[in-house]
């Protein structure tokens, strides 16, 4: 499988830029899968990022009614202020600093437009979301990785970010619930990280998969805006709003960084798509919050089944996965790579997952993401299907 980087040649008239925009590999995987389903073979998919779930009703018929109420033309560059202002009540903070995105994608872009001057170095985890980097390249800066392992929940701890802080680093981006790992960042640690970052750089905290959290005691937890009102926190209706297509997201931000981001959003994509910010608001309300909470139990009991068959397979998670859908696996053991154990098992075997190497480069080439978002049902297949390959690659009948 090809290395996550550009073309090696570039063609006549594109910008240099490109060169350094790898592809995703989950969408390649993904690809592949689709050809091998269009030939008559049956798939498992654990690649995709995405719930298998259709947007709840109520969302689905809010953005019907917008359309048919004629609500097709521009909102006001951050968004409805209706919209806004439920948004800000879940974080009791002044709908003025709340920003509707298009996607949490915007809201990224936005904030490294705004945040990151040329040249200046932005911490990234490592492993984390591939786009981070991308963002902050975007606004001219430098992404710089945060290796990260098991051995600290594939979280930043405040000693390694202090050590890593240098005085060309313009901030620190945050994922927790973390993609691919599923890992939850501490609150005490999340408190020493912002105090080191005080007064010297931003912290940004991607939340989108806040409301995907499984155990009893970090379920409801409060956001990062908790622990430090000046963090930039980024979330989205795609993961527990179950709203990919529809495009919507929004941050939170202090209030002397709302001018800029307002103007930057105007003129990167004017507003954010309108039927889907009606739709949000039927998102938010207590029906909705109802099919997303029962759709989170069963998520939950996905993870638990696969968690366990991975585990009596002889491949437990790196790291328990405390929320998002994923489980981040260490494949070393079966004397494959992450990409050639994804390719094997794909081509071989009907099973889909990402190799490592679509979240980073530290030991990447020896992880796999497994989604669990697929019924228990084809997990169980899934699982059928991968113990055979473990012992065809054994050697064993």
């Amino acid at each position: 499988m090809a290395k996550r980087q550009g073309s090696a040649s570039q063609a006549p008239g594109l910008a240099a830029r490109v060169a350094s925009v790898p592809p995703f590999q989950v969408v390649r995987v993904f690809e592949r899968a689709r050809v091998l389903e269009s030939r008559g073979r049956h798939v498992v998919h654990f690649e995709v990022g995405e719930s298998d779930f259709p947007s709840a009703p109520e969302v689905v018929a809010a953005g019907i009614q917008a359309l048919e109420d004629g609500h097709t033309g521009y909102t006001e560059g951050l968004g409805l202020p209706a919209l806004r202002a439920a948004l800000a009540a879940r974080y009791g903070v002044p709908a003025e600093r709340v920003a509707v995105t298009t996607g949490a994608s915007g809201a990224l872009n936005v904030l490294a437009q705004v945040l990151v001057d040329p040249g200046r170095e932005v911490l990234i985890p490592d492993p984390g979301y591939p786009c981070n980097g991308v963002f902050v390249e975007a606004a001219g800066g430098v992404p710089r990785r945060l290796p990260l392992d098991a051995s600290t929940g594939f979280q930043p701890t405040a000693e390694a970010v202090a050590g890593a802080w240098r005085p060309n680093t313009a901030g620190l981006l945050l994922g927790s619930p973390a993609n691919p790992t599923g890992s939850i960042l501490p609150t005490q640690e999340l408190e020493a990280i912002c105090a080191v970052a005080r007064g010297r750089g931003f912290v940004v905290v991607d939340e989108i998969y806040q409301g995907l959290v499984y155990d009893a005691r970090q379920h409801g937890r409060c956001s990062a805006l908790a622990v430090d009102d000046g963090v930039f926190v980024v979330n989205s209706f795609s993961k527990y709003f179950g709203m990919t297509g529809w495009r919507l997201g929004w941050l939170v931000a202090p209030e002397w960084a709302m001018d800029a981001m307002d103007r930057m959003a105007q003129n990167l994509y004017l507003a954010p798509p309108t039927v889907a910010q009606y739709a949000g608001l039927a998102a938010l309300g207590p029906a909705a919050l109802a099919v997303h909470e029962q759709r989170r139990r069963i998520f939950g009991r996905r993870r638990d089944a696969l968690v366990a068959g991975l585990t009596r397979l002889g491949l437990p998670p790196a790291h328990p996965p405390q929320g998002a859908f994923y489980v981040y696996v260490d494949v070393a053991a079966t004397g494959l790579s992450g990409a050639e154990f994804c390719d094997r098992l794909l081509d071989e075997h009907g099973v889909a997952a990402t190799p490592g190497t679509d979240f980073g480069r530290y030991r990447a080439d020896r992880h796999v993401r497994f989604a669990f978002t697929v019924d228990e049902a084809e997990i169980e297949l899934g699982l059928a299907r991968l113990e055979t390959a473990l012992r065809c690659w054994r050697g064993r009948p």
